[in-house]
């Protein structure tokens, strides 16, 4: 008797017009069923993430700090040992243990320069990151597209690493790395926005999953080619890392479809049809019912990030929680980007320890992948910044016993971080809703980067004082990590679309806190 009354009043009200399907529903119908086709598109879409890994952490070898030794002097003793200052020493008596050219430090003879010229390449490169992530934040959802955004920004930064081999001096190769950060920036968000929308949605977790074992593999691949290349020069390993690049933009831009989704929302209906029907040609049936006999409810949205972000500012709640995340990501950025460029001022060999760093990361992705849905976001969140920097810190009061001892330390804390990075960004994804949610993405992502542009200075720094480095790094994310505290809880919870639910929502909830507080 409870179904009676809407069935009834379905007889007493005129016939409505057959309801149009939505875009997704159409869509879904059509690539439902996850194919080769697909799976061969998302694995070649996610591989851009090996050579955005290659490019953030090539510096922990092309900017290192060489290795040296004194030279023997004939008819008296040196006053050269082990423990001294090499800007205090005269020039005949110590030499490089590997020639030269191997990094910009000793060609360049920098061995004595200022943090801040040392540090200068790499900050730049996380600046051009954080100003490409503003400037080129639209052009995706826009008027370029998925596709054309990812060929575009892996050309740009395989380019400009080319150019880079040819830097004569440390300002013009800091250009190049401003430039190289500056087209890398949206290659992770696009790259995974492009290989998820050409997939349904039951399989877009786990193709979402591919691209950040890709960036995995692109970062193991470093310490091999660093290994292979020692006693080379620093621009060849530029070479082997930008030259491969360019192949695979030409693979992406003949091989790779733009998402349907896109084309369709720009009103490229023509053009969205046939991405589609080339991906299921197996289910020609369904694709022509669903889209010449169907007529489709062409969606839209507000894809201008910055009137998102005004309404996020504008709202107390939201400017509240952005703010709050954004903290935590600086903090995070600067411990998950600063500590595989400071492992250089480790009693540790370089290319095991980089090693070590790529496959932590294994674990962590493994681990938010798996127990996501069992993990309280505050307090594992909390736990594993805390965890993170007491590590950190650690490695610097009782690291200098043993260098095993140092090294593991290191290990736990980047660990900490990687599974801080992973769940903060689900963490932002449950805090907001979907209208301003990808605005308030590409924020906490600019947080991170902004954290990661000053870990380079902290490295050099650290090169003299390891406090300065790896004692910096576990303070910056223990404390960053406390105002997680004020924000709400989300396992469990509902995703909101629109402000007003969210607000709607956070009303109840402080609602019910009251009314178990006065009980």
């Amino acid at each position: 008797m409870a179904d009676s009354t809407p069935l009834l009043s379905e007889y007493d009200e005129p016939p409505e017009p057959k309801k149009l399907r939505s875009l997704d529903e159409t869509i879904e119908r059509c690539i439902g069923d996850f194919g080769w086709m697909q799976f061969l598109q998302a694995i070649l879409v996610s591989f851009a993430w090996v050579f955005d890994a290659q490019q953030t952490f090539i510096s922990v070898f092309t900017d290192a700090e060489p290795s040296w030794h004194c030279n023997q002097v004939e008819g008296g003793q040196s006053a050269c040992n082990s423990v001294s200052n090499i800007c205090q020493l005269p020039k005949n008596s110590w030499s490089w243990d590997l020639p030269a050219h191997t990094s910009i430090i000793s060609e360049w003879g920098l061995e004595c320069a200022s943090t801040f010229i040392t540090g200068l390449p790499a900050s730049s490169f996380f600046m051009g990151c954080l100003v490409g992530g503003l400037v080129l934040a639209t052009l995706a959802d826009s008027s370029l597209g998925r596709k054309n955004m990812l060929v575009l920004s892996c050309l740009m930064m395989s380019l400009s690493s080319i150019f880079t081999v040819f830097s004569s001096n440390i300002w013009i190769y800091s250009a190049l790395r401003f430039i190289n950060g500056f087209g890398r920036a949206t290659i992770g968000t696009c790259a995974l926005v492009l290989s998820t929308e050409l997939v349904g949605k039951r399989w877009r977790g786990q193709v979402g999953v591919i691209g950040f074992f890709c960036f995995t593999l692109g970062f193991l691949s470093l310490p091999l080619m660093a290994y292979i290349n020692r006693g080379n020069s620093w621009r060849t390993l530029y070479l082997w890392i930008s030259v491969p690049t360019i192949f695979y933009c030409i693979l992406v831009r003949f091989l790779v479809h733009e998402s349907p989704r896109w084309l369709f929302v720009r009103g490229r209906k023509e053009e969205a049809v046939s991405t589609l029907k080339s991906m299921a040609e197996a289910n020609q049936s369904i694709l022509t019912m669903s889209f010449s006999t169907v007529p489709i409810e062409q969606e839209s949205w507000n894809v201008d990030i910055y009137s998102s972000i005004k309404i996020l500012l504008d709202k107390r709640w939201a400017f509240r929680r952005l703010a709050a995340v954004m903290i935590i990501g600086f903090g995070v950025g600067m411990v998950y980007y600063g500590m595989p460029l400071g492992l250089g001022n480790l009693s540790f060999n370089l290319y095991l320890s980089v090693t070590f760093n790529a496959l932590s990361e294994l674990p962590a992705s493994l681990i938010t992948f798996f127990f996501i849905g069992k993990l309280n976001r505050k307090s594992s969140l909390l736990g594993f910044a805390v965890l993170s920097g007491i590590c950190s810190v650690l490695c610097v009061v009782i690291g200098k016993f043993s260098p095993f001892l140092q090294i593991g330390l290191e290990l736990v804390s980047f660990f900490s971080a990687c599974t801080a990075f992973n769940l903060q960004l689900i963490y932002t994804l449950e805090l907001f809703p979907t209208c301003v949610r990808n605005s308030a993405i590409s924020m906490v992502r600019q947080a991170l980067v902004f954290g990661g542009a000053f870990s380079p200075l902290l490295v050099a720094a650290g090169r003299k004082n390891e406090v300065l480095s790896y004692g910096v790094f576990g303070l910056v994310i223990g404390v960053c990590g406390l105002p997680v505290l004020g924000l709400p809880e989300t396992r469990g919870g509902t995703i909101c679309d629109t402000m007003d639910e969210e607000e709607h929502k956070e009303q109840e909830n402080k609602a019910a806190v009251n009314a178990m507080t006065l009980a």
